[in-house]
């Protein structure tokens, strides 16, 4: 017999996304490089602050996460005001999708942008919609022509996941102010603080009225187990958001270790340096064994193989060594891995395996 009760249209079409692997059968010394944590973990003042939010637990959370947005407000010179605190980066563009996406409307990413672009939109009704990007890199120009009037979001990662690269604020101002009136574009910025001098696009969200940030806890923050994320944008715009946002979707705990997280930026300087200075060596150190990645911006490589074959079998070798990494095949990337920069020793372990790998091919 046939139910009757059947989900929204477009909830069906979404494939179930997939973590990276974080244990190996048979295996008790694992290297997880496969989702992009920090290999320090969290600021000491942000665990202490956790550890100290126990003693509330039997309070309700404030609902306007007023502490926790000024202190966003005062480290990144932003209003308060104008700040969106969320379950991760992904509510808030789960947010935008319910507030502004629905059926007969498209949402707009680029080619291998961030599977819940599409996932969150096909939740909402709404039709996703891929814009090619030029060597792995954001094309402003194919954005553009891929708006119509039915375009309701264009979601674009700067820097990229799972790619690494990014674009310049010029051109993301170019297509800001190139959108149709109706579209709203979103500047994902997860990876935004490994980036020097860069403030996530920040400054387009100050100055126009069609443009969100959103940023994440998880990844530099090393926070991604309590999932904390924000956004800011123009004033109408994050209204919108609170007006669909769960009252108490941050817990006490949450809200107090991001606090002390972001004001902790002498640690957050010290990972982002770590950072840089294991992911160049990585790099290059991989290049050299024949296996090239596009310059990264993140904290992770991409590494590059021949076909989807030679990186399937050395995702195996790493595998059988204890390290995992992350296959992208879902992103439209079969013949790449994507790793994690870990700590020296795992970038260590990483550069052996592969080249027991390409020493085994030859």
């Amino acid at each position: 017999m046939t139910s009757a009760i059947i989900p929204q249209p477009g909830i069906l079409d979404i494939a179930l996304y997939q973590g990276g692997k974080a244990k190996i059968d048979g295996v008790t010394d694992v290297v997880k490089l496969s989702s992009n944590e920090n290999p320090f973990g969290a600021s000491p003042l942000a665990i202490e602050a956790a550890k100290a939010a126990s003693a509330t637990f039997h309070r309700y959370p404030s609902t306007d996460h007023a502490s926790l947005r000024h202190a966003i407000g005062e480290v990144h010179g932003l209003d308060p005001a104008r700040v969106i605190c969320g379950v991760g980066s992904d509510e808030i563009i789960t947010f935008l999708c319910q507030a502004y996406a629905g059926p007969g409307d498209e949402v707009l990413h680029t080619e291998h942008g961030f599977l819940m672009y599409a996932i969150s939109a096909k939740a909402s009704g709404a039709t996703p919609v891929v814009a090619p990007e030029i060597e792995r890199t954001a094309d402003v120009d194919a954005l553009l022509a891929a708006c119509t009037d039915r375009t309701k979001l264009v979601f674009i990662a700067n820097p990229n996941n799972p790619t690494g690269t990014m674009i310049g604020g010029n051109e993301l101002a170019r297509l800001a102010d190139g959108l149709p009136p109706q579209a709203i574009l979103v500047i994902d910025g997860a990876y935004a603080e490994y980036v020097d001098g860069y403030d996530g696009g920040a400054r387009l969200a100050d100055t126009r009225d069609n443009v969100v940030m959103t940023r994440t806890f998880s990844k530099l923050y090393g926070l991604g187990g309590l999932r904390i994320g924000w956004g800011y944008g123009p004033a109408a715009i994050i209204d919108v958001l609170n007006r669909v946002r769960g009252p108490f979707n941050l817990s006490t705990l949450q809200l107090d270790a991001a606090e002390a997280a972001v004001r902790d930026q002498a640690y957050a300087e010290t990972c982002r340096a770590e950072n840089a200075r294991l992911r160049d060596k990585l790099a290059h150190d991989l290049a050299a064994l024949g296996v090239p990645s596009d310059t990264s911006q993140a904290n992770f490589v991409l590494a590059r193989f021949a076909s989807e074959q030679e990186a399937i079998a050395c995702d195996e070798l790493l595998q059988s060594r204890g390290v995992l990494v992350r296959r992208v095949g879902s992103y439209g990337l079969p013949h790449c891995l994507r790793i994690t920069v870990g700590d020296a020793a795992s970038c260590d372990r990483v550069v052996a395996g592969v080249a027991a790998f390409q020493d085994a091919k030859s």
